[in-house]
């Protein structure tokens, strides 16, 4: 078992919290270490909002708490009512992930008979405390790479994917082992989603930089949609080609149609990473290998429509894989171009 630096940094916060609340003199330091947990986020900017949801939420339960026990007392069953009218409240708020610490504040001021906003400072002053040492923390220690990791994350998805489209047609790998296999893929394309996701939320504030992170979060888009084009294709095959049988020049087709665009797809990101020469393009199969895949359909006249009908869908999968390709592959060819432009500019 690995322990990633999330872990390491949520401890860090947790000790620094509680080191900090100890040293100003928190009547709660407790309460300071809970705001570091839940502050520490996978992002930068996921932590940065998250400080803002939990002063507005916890501010505004404050008040509500305080008020409570101004108004109608606190009873259990009265700090229970309360308790929901704060849920339903960071619900309208769309603070969902506030809610946990914003119910710790509220409950523990309604406890705490008489001492009202004075107890009330101390709770936002150790919410202020966790959620300012976690920031910190994630800031300074690893902070997350998230481009880094989205394309470690991309090529161990198209190695996966690779392989389980060589074989689907084959039937090669055993059943446990492909369910397996397709199992791991579909965990690691969400896992890259998120990735994409945490990279486009980072922000950058200088113009020109922001100008060249959009165009590479093109290029991102474009290698995330492939590769789930990909696996469409598998799921494909997987539901409609062994319902139907096909004629060996239709087999052969697209066996060598899946492997040209399995080859296509790892050149490409070869091409990304730097690792092929100056000038060497990847080796894009012939556009018209997927048009002869229809004819070869439309000639079998004695197939009933249903049977046609299962391979036009694996046709078309295969056709939309090596059409997200070709775009894939100029989206690449303009950012190198551009990037090599930048780069080594012309002399006037």
């Amino acid at each position: 078992m690995t322990i990633g630096a999330r872990v390491l940094k949520t401890g860090l916060a947790v000790a620094i919290a509680l080191w900090v609340g100890g040293l100003v003199g928190l009547d709660s330091p407790l309460i300071a270490a809970i705001a570091a947990i839940f502050t520490i986020q996978p992002s930068i900017y996921r932590s940065w909002m998250q400080v803002l949801e939990q002063v507005q939420s916890n501010v505004l339960g404050a008040i509500i708490a305080i008020t409570a026990v101004s108004l109608i007392g606190n009873t259990p069953i009265l700090v229970g009512l309360v308790c929901i009218g704060v849920i339903l409240l960071c619900i309208r708020l769309k603070t969902e992930e506030t809610i946990a610490l914003t119910l710790v504040t509220v409950v523990v001021i309604m406890e705490a008979q008489g001492q009202g906003w004075m107890l009330a400072l101390d709770r936002i002053a150790a919410i202020l405390t966790g959620m300012v040492s976690a920031f910190a923390v994630n800031v300074a220690i690893a902070p997350p790479r998230h481009r880094n990791r989205f394309l470690k994350q991309a090529e161990e998805v198209q190695v996966m994917l690779s392989r389980l489209l060589r074989t689907v047609v084959s039937n090669e790998l055993k059943e446990n082992v492909y369910r397996e296999e397709q199992h791991r893929l579909r965990i690691k394309l969400r896992k890259l989603d998120e990735f994409y996701e945490l990279f486009a939320e980072e922000r950058v504030w200088r113009k020109k930089s922001r100008l060249k992170r959009a165009r590479l979060l093109v290029v991102y888009k474009g290698m995330l949609t492939t590769l789930e084009r990909g696996y469409a294709l598998i799921e494909a095959v997987e539901d409609h080609y062994w319902a139907v049988s096909t004629s060996k020049a239709w087999n052969r087709l697209i066996d060598r149609q899946i492997e040209a665009l399995c080859g296509y797809h790892e050149q490409l990101l070869w091409k990304w990473e730097g690792k092929m020469k100056p000038g060497a393009l990847a080796s894009a199969p012939p556009p018209e290998a997927s048009i002869l895949l229809t004819e070869l359909i439309s000639d079998r006249t004695d197939e009933d429509l249903t049977a046609k009908a299962r391979l036009f869908v694996i046709t078309s999968s295969v056709y939309t894989y090596e059409e997200r390709l070709r775009r894939l592959d100029k989206l690449m060819e303009q950012w190198l171009h551009r990037k090599d432009d930048e780069e080594n500019p012309e002399e006037d």
